[in-house]
């Protein structure tokens, strides 16, 4: 009787606890709910009152964004912590009335079936509906490599994620706890071992090697006869272009003589720098060995062109280089995309400051002749305004030069 009596007192006591911890919990909701509505009502008024800078409001909905999103996952949390009280409090009230208390190791088997059902639903929704935003063909050689390498690691780490993932949830749902067997306890077991250790070893090794021998032929940048040399500087917050004049060579720089109108720092002294020319967009001729030297004037940045599988870091005070040949033209690209506005882009790819997303310059690859057509209309860098500066005397126009050498390394 007086067992009776205290599982009684002790089942009002957690009522009432569990009465007031939810009465905290829906407190702490509601608060999580008004404050979600007031940065919602915030940032709709920020949009519509404020006449802030486009960085400003992009910065405040960023935000808006990331508190919504932090203050649902809270209130998740919540939920779920007011269903376990209850669930708790169940349990107890059943052992308390002599019932069959809730049977948590089928409970959590069956979470851990559902968990591996929608999660293998999820794993097919990325890859179907986010698989289908990769980017269409490469449109360099080397990038062929480049994607049939990630295409291998992808499906084989796919294929090891399907089956040590069933075999985990499957496990856990299949030989839960139970009565009416007793687990089998196994210390060791030397074919286990041999084969999780032996298996993956030989994997992980065909994949390094395999990626060892093409990084090594793609990041392969030596200089050679016919290669098309283009300088590409990166500054907070642009690129800058440069390319070789008829003479088919790119003069030397030299940061310590950077000036307001020689913002590359160009040793025009050296006569190859004479005919250097400046571009605003980077042209490509198809088919042809394009080297890139790579510069950086202040902090790191990145040049990167994904659909040419290219990215090579810009460090300051360290030239870096990257050589490719681009195989699909812009027109092309635009039949292969169905998109008549399609264009290359070039992009840097390191966060460099505030307006880091603005460094994007159009990369357009033509035909030879197209390129050579365009070439000859780029103004060179070395204008009348620096040549006063400077004190050099006028160079020989590029009128006297035969056309048909402008800007060719051969």
């Amino acid at each position: 009787m007086h067992q009776t009596e205290e599982y009684q007192t002790n089942n009002k006591m957690g009522f009432k606890k569990l009465i007031n911890y939810k009465k905290s919990l829906s407190l702490f909701a509601a608060a999580v709910l008004l404050g979600t509505q007031q940065l919602m009502a915030q940032g709709v008024a920020q949009g519509t009152t404020t006449t802030g800078t486009p960085d400003s409001m992009a910065n405040s909905d960023m935000w808006t964004s990331v508190g919504y999103y932090v203050l649902l996952f809270l209130v998740g949390c919540v939920a779920i912590a007011i269903i376990g009280k209850i669930l708790k409090v169940y349990d107890l009230s059943q052992r308390m009335q002599g019932k069959k208390p809730m049977n948590w190791n089928t409970i959590m088997g069956v979470i851990c079936l559902v968990f591996i059902i929608a999660g293998m639903y999820g794993a097919y929704w990325s890859i179907t509906v986010q698989g289908s935003m990769s980017l269409p063909v490469s449109a360099s050689a080397h990038g062929a490599d480049i994607d049939s390498m990630f295409n291998l690691t992808t499906v084989l780490t796919l294929i090891v994620f399907v089956i040590t993932q069933v075999l985990l949830f499957g496990f856990a749902f299949v030989y839960r706890g139970s009565e009416k067997r007793k687990a089998y306890f196994l210390p060791h077991n030397n074919t286990i071992e041999k084969v999780w250790t032996i298996i993956p070893a030989i994997v992980l090794t065909i994949l390094v090697v395999f990626g060892f021998f093409t990084w090594q032929k793609v990041e392969n940048s030596t200089e050679a006869k016919g290669d098309l040399n283009i300088d590409v500087t990166g500054h907070q917050f642009a690129w800058e272009l440069r390319y070789p004049g008829p003479d088919g060579k790119l003069g030397p720089l030299n940061y310590t003589l950077t000036t307001g109108l020689n913002n590359l720092g160009i040793d025009f002294k050296d006569p190859r720098s004479q005919d250097d020319l400046k571009a605003d967009t980077l042209v490509l001729p198809v088919n042809k060995s394009i080297r890139l030297n790579i510069h950086a004037q202040d902090v790191i940045h990145s040049v990167y062109m994904p659909h040419f599988r290219l990215q090579q870091n810009a460090v300051p005070g360290l030239p870096t280089f990257f050589k490719f040949i681009p195989t699909i033209t812009t027109a092309q690209m635009r039949v292969e995309t169905d998109n008549p506005k399609f264009e290359y882009l070039l992009y840097c790819n390191k966060v460099c400051g505030g307006i880091h997303y603005n460094m994007q310059k159009v990369v357009r690859v033509v035909s030879q002749a197209e390129y050579q057509d365009w070439i000859a209309k780029q103004k060179p860098y070395l204008t009348d305004a620096l040549k006063q500066e400077l004190k050099i005397a006028a160079a020989k126009s590029n009128s006297q030069l035969p056309s048909n050498k402008l800007a060719l390394n051969n």
